[in-house]
């Protein structure tokens, strides 16, 4: 039995609810303001912005300082190109202070403070300068002015260089607004400001064109890339500025425009260099098809840059076919749709296919014999050097690696066994020498100011070989702030020491060996 409110009470209940609780829609442009509520409560807010400004406008100035670090990391990155050390460069990009105008460049586009930008430009304009000149006259007076792997491959820039510098920059603008300033040391490497530089005074030096704009290029590209991504970076987390609407927006329109202009000619780089990859095998099919598959392309050769393009090669065949090259001509010009001119050096094995293995063996073992000669050699050489036997020494010929333990040497240094690995390594670039020293003390790293000097960043190279060879940890113990440098460094290179502070600032850092008593 129904009571007497009971059929009135439900539809009133209904309706209430069908009143009062309504679906809720959230569109995209609600998600979109609730993100950007998100990111000006949580994330901007928590930006000291005159902090950092103060911190990189302090950075941008030109000093004596600023000059002297960009000589010397140009000096060093030149340096290393020449001798083609891919280690010797990355030490040249830790020393690079451009990073900082270019940052200030940044910052001072995003907050509108015009007179801070030309400070900035002034200073990595006069830097620039100094780098490429004093690049240009130390390649002028050496002797070896060959264009090595290290050069060659900061010629020809592409679409991936510019990826690498955007991400880069998002990285070091957020360590610089974030306080991660550790992180600016992987930045400076993935960025690679100085070695494109010191690759522009040597085309300056050597008068080659094609090498000094190719990476002039290349340093405009990771240039506007840093500049340009710090600028939005800087705007994103709402740094103040002196810009309307009408100017942000336009600025937004300049960036983004930049950003394509670059992206066209790196891309078209980028398409170049696919297309010689390809037609490098096409051109290898078409001579082995000449000979119908019996001959083997020994070495061929490609040069895309003349006009027509030349193609070189050396075939081994069991038949000479007069008409070979102009058959491959015909056939690459047709693949490539290029004009080619073709040179075929054809020499005869035999009548078979094993004939021409044979030759080919023959060859090999040739430079195999070449290469047991040397390896003796190098064996012979190290032996005298360690002051051990001939049998103390280990030879592996296929990963071109010799080792060996040397004998204590009286009054001879830790320095002394590092400069004797480094002379008989330059006479065998293609060998890995490892030569292990006894347990001798290391240098203390000294510093000028806040950075090693000249002296102390050679005991930190010191330090870090000898720990490599012998083996045994190497500890450092010295000013806090001297400390953190040392071990930022080593991480880069993906090296640790275990460190002991004994206060704050910089100062000289004692290296000892970490050996347990």
């Amino acid at each position: 039995m129904q009571t007497p409110n009971a059929s009135t009470t439900e539809p009133v209940a209904d309706s209430e609810i069908s009143a009062d609780v309504k679906p809720v829609h959230q569109g995209f442009g609600d998600v979109l303001s609730s993100l950007s509520g998100w990111w000006r409560r949580d994330v901007t807010s928590t930006v000291d912005q005159v902090a950092v400004i103060e911190k990189r406008r302090a950075e941008c100035t030109l000093s004596a300082r600023y000059l002297l670090m960009t000589c010397m990391s140009a000096g060093i990155a030149i340096l290393g190109l020449l001798q083609g050390s891919a280690a010797v460069v990355i030490g040249a990009m830790l020393l690079s202070p451009l990073m900082d105008p270019i940052m200030g460049v940044g910052f001072a586009l995003a907050i509108g403070d015009f007179k801070w930008l030309r400070q900035s430009a002034k200073s990595l304009a006069v830097g620039v300068l100094c780098a490429i000149l004093f690049c240009a006259l130390i390649v002028f007076f050496s002797p070896l002015q060959t264009i090595t792997s290290e050069i060659a491959s900061r010629t020809r820039p592409s679409l991936f260089d510019l990826g690498v510098a955007i991400f880069s920059s998002v990285a070091g603008a957020y360590a610089m607004i974030r306080g991660r300033e550790g992180t600016i040391v992987g930045v400076a490497i993935a960025t690679a400001l100085m070695p494109p530089l010191a690759v522009v005074g040597f085309g300056l030096a050597t008068m080659n064109g094609t090498v000094f704009w190719g990476s002039l290029f290349l340093f405009i590209t990771n240039l506007t890339a840093i500049a340009l991504t710090a600028t939005a970076m800087a705007r994103a987390y709402g740094f103040s500025t002196s810009l309307s609407e009408k100017q942000t927006q336009m600025q937004a329109f300049l960036i983004f425009a930049a950003f394509i202009l670059l992206a066209i000619p790196l891309f078209l780089s980028l398409r170049q260099i696919v297309w010689e990859t390809n037609a490098s095998r096409q051109i290898n099919t078409v001579v082995e098809d000449v000979f119908s598959g019996r001959a083997r392309v020994s070495q061929i050769e490609a040069n895309y840059e003349s006009d027509p393009i030349q193609v070189t090669a050396t075939v081994l065949t069991p038949e000479i076919i007069g008409e070979a090259e102009g058959e491959a001509r015909t056939a690459i010009t047709r693949r490539l749709d290029r004009e080619v001119e073709v040179s075929l050096t054809q020499v005869r094995v035999g009548s078979s296919q094993d004939a021409a293995e044979e030759a080919e063996l023959a060859s090999a073992r040739a430079q195999e014999a070449e290469a047991a000669e040397r390896a003796e050699d190098l064996a012979d050489r190290l032996a005298l050097l360690a002051g051990v036997p001939l049998e103390d020494v280990t030879i592996d010929r296929q990963r071109r690696r010799a080792m060996v333990t040397a004998r204590p040497l009286d009054g001879a240094t830790m320095a002394t066994y590092a400069e004797l690995e480094r002379r008989i390594d330059s006479t065998e670039p293609e060998w890995d020498i490892r030569f292990t020293p006894p347990l001798r003390p290391l240098p203390s790293i000294a510093f000028d100011g806040e950075v090693p000097s000249a002296a102390g960043r050679r005991a930190l190279t010191l330090a870090s070989w000898a720990q490599d060879r012998v083996g045994v940890p190497v500890r450092l113990e010295g000013p806090e702030g001297s400390v953190a440098l040392l071990r930022a460094i080593l991480a880069a290179e993906s090296k640790a020491m275990s460190a002991q502070t004994t206060g704050p600032g910089f100062g000289t850092v004692t290296v000892s060996w970490a050996v347990e008593e």
